[in-house]
């Protein structure tokens, strides 16, 4: 049945453009992520591992706040709380301004993310049916790590096409707000109404400012910490926090100003080349015990339900859903593509990292033995999902480099590609 409904068409030249920059910046964010977690692994499984539990778990803060926390606890509430305020700058032009204001745009990674959370639970929770103990790490191998995937991509140099790279970093978007949702609903326990009442005060106080165009760090940043602070005291896992201060941001401020967008690109840097690796540097630190101990985690239930999660459960979630999608509105992906690329990128979202050990974490406690399983888990998934996703889409490189040779010379005078413009959906 002839249509001209297209999956994986290019998106607006403007938004194209902003994602290449975004990409850029998660793409040495994603570096520094693999080097602060291969440093952690090595110092963790070296004559001196004690020193790193050491530091992990020293103390610091004031007790009367009960913000006594572990240095990686603070690594886990604190500074993902940046990483999350991104995200939530990211959600919200995204459903506002960007593509994803388009439902038909929006629809293909909205349920690829959706069949990407909901396949890998389902074989998580399959692979340890006779451990109830063990059930709370469902949520673990649900969420894609864009910084991780885009290091691989960045370490390949392969030329994957435009069309598929913003599909991947929607894709993540999407899944991000998903596992925030799940993060907030599931893995709050002890919930106090009273400190989060009182978190709405400075939360509004934040949003009033950025509304009225008002950006002094001086002013925003108390109010920043006091919600955090508040949200932290009322048993909601922080990082919460940072979302919805994202989410008071407006896409376009006073005088038409974007005031996320500014946002974005000065705290962008922090969260990818600060926050974020010195999470997993305190995050991936776990002590292996050589080949026997490794070969032992391999058959607990927990380490083999996040592997499989990430290796088979996400891809297929992903790839099932973005192939049903097609079958039932007889649309067909764009000319240029096939359902191998497709393939690769479902693969690539099997890279669970960041927020697949923080979850591992809410789940299983810090220096737990489940939560060592999860650690090992989440690890020899990612990379696993990224040795997979490196051999499909190596293989499509010539292919990806003509694309890229028609997207790059086929420019009208104004110096906007054609294929941007007029294009069927």
């Amino acid at each position: 049945m002839p249509t001209n409904l297209r999956l994986l068409a290019r998106g607006s030249w403007a938004e194209s453009q902003r994602f290449s920059e975004i990409l850029r910046k998660e793409t040495v964010g994603g570096i520094l992520l693999l080097v602060s977690a291969g440093a952690a692994l090595v110092w963790a499984n070296s004559p001196w591992s004690a020193a790193y539990r050491t530091v992990s778990e020293f103390t610091v803060g004031p007790g009367s706040l009960h913000l006594d926390l572990s240095v990686s606890a603070w690594a886990a509430d604190g500074l993902l709380a940046i990483f999350f305020f991104v995200v939530g700058l990211e959600l919200k032009r995204e459903f506002v301004a960007g593509d994803l204001r388009d439902p038909r745009r929006a629809a293909l990674p909205i349920a690829a993310a959706v069949g990407g959370m909901i396949v890998p639970a389902a074989i998580y929770l399959a692979i340890n049916a006779g451990h109830p103990e063990n059930l709370d790490g469902w949520a673990v191998p649900i969420a894609t790590d864009i910084a991780f995937a885009l290091a691989v991509l960045a370490v390949l140099s392969t030329h994957l096409p435009t069309a598929l790279r913003t599909f991947l970093l929607t894709l993540a978007v999407v899944d991000d707000l998903l596992a925030i949702t799940v993060i907030a609903v599931f893995f709050t326990e002890d919930l106090s109404p009273g400190p989060l009442a009182l978190a709405l005060i400075p939360i509004g106080l934040f949003g009033l400012a950025v509304q009225r165009g008002i950006h002094h760090w001086w002013l925003l940043l108390p109010l920043a910490v006091a919600a955090w602070a508040l949200v932290h005291a009322s048993g909601v896992h922080a990082t919460v926090a940072g979302v919805v201060l994202g989410f008071t941001v407006p896409v376009l401020g006073r005088f038409g100003h974007p005031t996320a967008e500014l946002f974005e690109h000065t705290l962008r840097p922090l969260s990818a080349g600060f926050a974020v690796p010195v999470f997993a540097f305190f995050a991936a630190g776990v002590t292996v015990g050589g080949w026997t101990g490794l070969g032992d985690a391999l058959l607990h239930p927990i380490t083999d339900g996040v592997i499989a999660g990430l290796v088979i459960g996400k891809p297929a979630g992903v790839w099932l859903t973005a192939f049903l999608l097609a079958k039932f509105t007889h649309a067909s992906l764009d000319d240029e593509l096939a359902w191998r690329d497709v393939l690769g990128v479902a693969l690539l979202a099997g890279i669970g990292f960041t927020v697949s050990l923080l979850i591992g974490e809410l789940a299983f406690g810090h220096g737990t033995t489940a939560g060592d399983d999860v650690k090992i888990g989440v690890l020899v998934g990612s990379v696993l999902a990224g040795v997979l996703a490196s051999v499909v889409l190596l293989s499509r490189n010539a292919a990806y480099r003509r694309i890229e040779a028609i997207e790059a010379a086929d420019s009208d005078r104004d110096g906007v590609p054609d294929i941007y413009q007029a294009r069927p959906d």
